[in-house]
């Protein structure tokens, strides 16, 4: 294990950023938000939630996919590059961590989504642990560790040290390159970091959801609860806005879209919402026509049909930037408990 101290962090971040892209939590007009850090941005890693999560690095919101240049009557197709260059996202938290494993299994699977799996090969993750997780937070629930998190580097801030460990070979390939600007850490050092898990393990033991119970959720409950009349009253005070799918660490629907460069055509793809009406439109239709079946999709597939196709692992992490956003406070959270029949708060 290797520290730094807080006020030399802005040297780590021009070491790394010497010969890569580093992407960290930046904060502009008052939100912070994952962004490219350059020489004189205010980075921010005291703030625990980014608005959105680090996933736009590797699932951006918008990417075009290729490009169609017309020349007279000759066409050319003229592919996006792939990423090939490394880079660094600093400052991700457990939760956004444990939706990447999410968005692997969507992306990495038969058929490999090259645009996804070329930025995982490049990018390296340093994570960094919650030093006082907020009520609104749910990870425990979903099995993150908060605490202890799983990336390419894990790191935590106790009064005023940043604490680095390395993970993986690229995390150790990392360190090597900023080594010079790191201190071996001793055994006092340790027992800091020890320290401070245990004390981000007390808040979280504390937190309000943290007690919230699975059981009834999973992909043996499809026709119990697709049925159920819960629905029908639930989603009444739903607005579409689509805020829930666009903060969300592990949501991954996009829409393919094409753009009349007036000598060409870009099609690109961009993030869509499960919860706007012509979500599903088709030639012949739409198959949800109602807002009770799109509220009730979105969470049918975070807890019975996403568990269902990988092996019991929920299209959830806690992070509760739903709990946090959407206007109407029909979250995850709320879903569960209004079936607190099959799962719900245990009566503890």
């Amino acid at each position: 294990m290797y520290k730094i101290e807080k006020e030399n962090l802005e040297a780590l971040f021009r070491k790394i950023a010497e010969s890569q892209d580093l992407i960290l939590p930046i904060k502009k007009a008052g939100q912070t938000n994952f962004g490219l850090w350059n020489e004189g941005e205010e980075a921010d890693l005291d703030t625990l939630k980014t608005v959105k999560s680090g996933k736009d690095a590797f699932f951006p919101q918008s990417e075009t996919l290729y490009t169609c240049v017309r020349d007279g009557k000759k066409l050319t197709v003229e592919p996006e590059e792939l990423r090939s260059s490394p880079f660094v996202v600093f400052g991700m938290k457990a939760c956004d961590v444990k939706g990447m494993e999410v968005l692997d299994k969507v992306f990495l699977a038969d058929p490999i989504d090259t645009f996804y799996a070329a930025r995982r090969d490049h990018g390296t993750i340093v994570a960094m642990a919650c030093h006082e997780p907020e009520e609104s937070c749910f990870c425990k629930v979903f099995g993150t560790d908060a605490a202890d998190p799983a990336a390419d580097v894990a790191v935590w801030m106790v009064e005023g040290t940043l604490y680095w460990k390395a993970i993986s070979e690229k995390g150790q390939a990392l360190t090597e390159a900023v080594k010079d600007l790191l201190t071996d850490a001793d055994a006092s050092d340790e027992a800091k970091v020890s320290a401070e898990k245990e004390a981000i393990h007390n808040i979280v033991e504390q937190l309000p959801y943290t007690h919230l119970s699975l059981e009834g959720w999973d992909g043996n409950a499809t026709d119990e609860k697709f049925n159920s009349p819960v629905w029908e009253t639930l989603y009444k005070p739903c607005l579409a806005c689509g805020t829930c799918t666009f903060v969300c660490p592990t949501c991954q629907c996009y829409d393919i879209k094409d753009y009349d460069t007036g000598h060409g055509v870009k099609r690109y793809r961009c993030w869509d919402s499960c919860m706007y009406s012509d979500f599903t439109m088709m030639a012949h239709g739409n198959n949800r026509t109602s807002q009770m079946q799109r509220f009730r999709q979105r969470f049918m597939h975070k807890l019975v049909y996403y568990p269902l196709n990988n092996d019991g692992m929920f299209s959830c992490v806690g992070c509760g930037r739903c709990v946090e956003k959407c206007p109407e406070s029909l979250n995850i959270v709320k879903v569960i408990k209004a079936f607190e029949k099959q799962g719900g708060e245990k009566n503890e």
